[in-house]
Formats: C-alpha cells, structure tokens, sequence
C-alpha cells in the first residue's frame, strides 16, 4: 500500500507506534501508569515529575515486570522532554485532596499549577490529545482549554467516569446483577453537586423504575436510588479518610479514557468537556455522556431527564461557573 494510500486511510497518530505521557508521580499517576502499562494502552509511557529520585524509582519499579505486560517501555524522568511527540498527556498532578476537603476548594492552587504547566507541554506536544484528571477537574479543564487556546475536542477531563464506575457498583451490589449490565449515569461536576440520571438507567435492558426488588428483597424504590447516590459522592471522602488518597479506580478509570481515544474505540463516556447547549447548560466544562474516539471529546449525547434532574444540573453548572469566574476565568 503506498504512502499515500496510508495517510488517507489512517489518521497520522496510526503510522508509529502510541506514546503517552503522564506528568505526576504521586499516588493517582503511579497508579494510571501501572494500569497503562498492564493493560497495553500504548507502546511507550513516560512518567513525569519534578521528584527526580522519586519518579524515576516508581517507573523502574514497574518497568521490571515489562516482562509480563504488552508495553515496550516505560521510563521516569524530570525533564519535559522526554514527553515530546506524545499522542496523549495525562495531568494527575495537583495539591492533594485532605480530609473533609470539597474539590472545588483545591482551585486556586490547581489554577497556579497549571498556568505554569501547560505552555511548556504544549511546547513538547502540541498535538496530543490532552486528558485533564487533576481535581477539581472540571474548574481544572476549564482553565487548561483557556490557557492553551485548544479545541474542546483536545483538552477534556476524566469528569464523572469513575463516579459512574462507582454508582454501577453499587447498583450491582443491590441487585446482584453483573456490573456490565448495568446502564447509568453520572452527569455535573465531579464532586458534591454531581446528578445521578436515574431516569434514563437500566439494568440489562429494563429501566431502573420497572426493575421490582433488590437482591435482599426490598423495592429498588426512590430511598435506595438516593442512597445509593449518595454513597456514590461520599465515597472518595470515606476513602481518603481511610487511607489518604483515592487512586487505584481513578488509575483504571482513567487508562480507559486513554484506551477509547487511542484505539478510536467512539466509546460513550462521562468526560468533563466544554458544554454548549447541552440541558441548557453553555460554557462551562463538566461531565456528559461524550463519544470518546482518536479525534478526542466528540459528540456530547443528551439523555431522556427529568425537570429536577435538569435542575440539579443546571445548579451544579452554576457552582462551577463561580469557581473559574472567581479565579478570573
């Protein structure tokens, strides 16, 4: 097939083997690289941080079992360039969450962060997609895309991918049916104010409010879907209390954002992208069912919701909006 042929045929990231790059070796980034490299997302991943010591430890510590995974390589290091040409940078690092701390109320210093952060990325890989996870991360997406002058489809958030996770978990806890036929969502920030859309969930192919009774017999009525969503924003608080730091489902969470955007899977995931008109919901940046493929944040698909779910999101949108207005954005 000649050269030509090629290029028509596959977009441009195709032709040579996948990099990507993630910058903060903290507890969420070892944790994403180790997902990367055991489930093969990409044939080189390089880890990041201005830690030397620390980071290039972690990647030689993973990088000796390379043996039993699909990555070619893995490599630590400080110097942003050994990021360049990367198909896909991941920003993990950030001032850590504390206990009893909310998300939003890491802004300012994420804000700081990334002012002096991604210029120098874009200077290294101007075209790679770019996968914001750092909390909060939607006031943090918000501000990246400012910055960076980037199309939305460019620069999204892991958003609400592991607030989903969690509520199909304990959706699957209730009823005792597997985790891959449950069908629902959460939309809005991740965070206090994100919406749990009960009204367009399904378990297989029945609609939660026809499913009857839970795995214990009671009905799978209003109190248990509040509790449950409930649980679902708690849960990050419960862990960090427990242990200090989320990081293992956010390390999974995120390596399959990665691996729907490099293997142009068009997967439909609850990313944190700029919003325009979806629920009524404009310029802000929050989680949405998108579809997620090699071109990065795509279609954003709007759900069958109910008045109050619509109002809960358009609340949820309001307090993101004063977080990055605040920060003068």
């Amino acid at each position: 097939m000649s050269t030509e042929r090629a290029d028509t045929l596959y977009p441009t990231r195709r032709l040579r083997p996948s990099k990507i790059s993630i910058v903060g070796a903290g507890a969420v980034g070892t944790a994403l690289a180790y997902a990367c490299v055991i489930k093969g997302v990409a044939r080189d991943v390089v880890l990041y941080d201005i830690a030397k010591d620390r980071v290039e430890a972690e990647a030689l510590d993973i990088a000796h079992g390379i043996q039993f995974t699909p990555v070619g390589s893995i490599v630590g290091s400080d110097d942003v360039e050994a990021m360049r040409d990367s198909d896909m940078i991941i920003i993990t690092a950030g001032p850590k969450q504390k206990p009893g701390q909310s998300r939003l109320e890491l802004a300012g210093a994420t804000a700081a962060m990334l002012e002096k952060m991604i210029p120098s990325l874009l200077n290294v890989a101007p075209d790679a997609l770019y996968l914001m996870v750092t909390n909060p991360v939607d006031v943090a997406t918000y501000i990246a895309l400012k910055i960076s002058g980037l199309p939305r489809t460019q620069i999204f958030g892991s958003g609400t991918v592991l607030d989903t996770s969690r509520l199909r978990y304990l959706v699957s806890q209730a009823t005792g049916v597997a985790v891959r036929n449950i069908h629902a969502y959460i939309a809005g920030e991740h965070g206090d104010s994100e919406v749990a859309l009960w009204s367009c969930a399904e378990i297989g192919n029945v609609p939660v409010s026809r499913w009857g009774a839970t795995a214990d017999g009671r009905p799978f009525d209003d109190e248990i879907r509040s509790d449950i969503a409930h649980q679902v924003v708690r849960s990050a608080y419960t862990i960090i209390d427990g242990k200090g730091a989320t990081n293992y489902a956010i390390g999974l969470a995120a390596s399959n954002i990665i691996n729907a955007a490099l293997r142009d899977e068009e997967r439909v995931l609850t990313i944190s992208t700029l919003l325009d008109g979806w629920a009524g919901i404009s310029g802000v940046c929050m989680a949405a069912p998108t579809i997620v493929g090699i071109e990065g944040a795509g279609r954003v698909l709007e759900p069958p919701m109910t008045l109050d779910e619509r109002e809960a999101l358009s609340a949820s949108a309001l307090a993101l909006r004063h977080v990055t207005a605040d920060l003068g954005y």
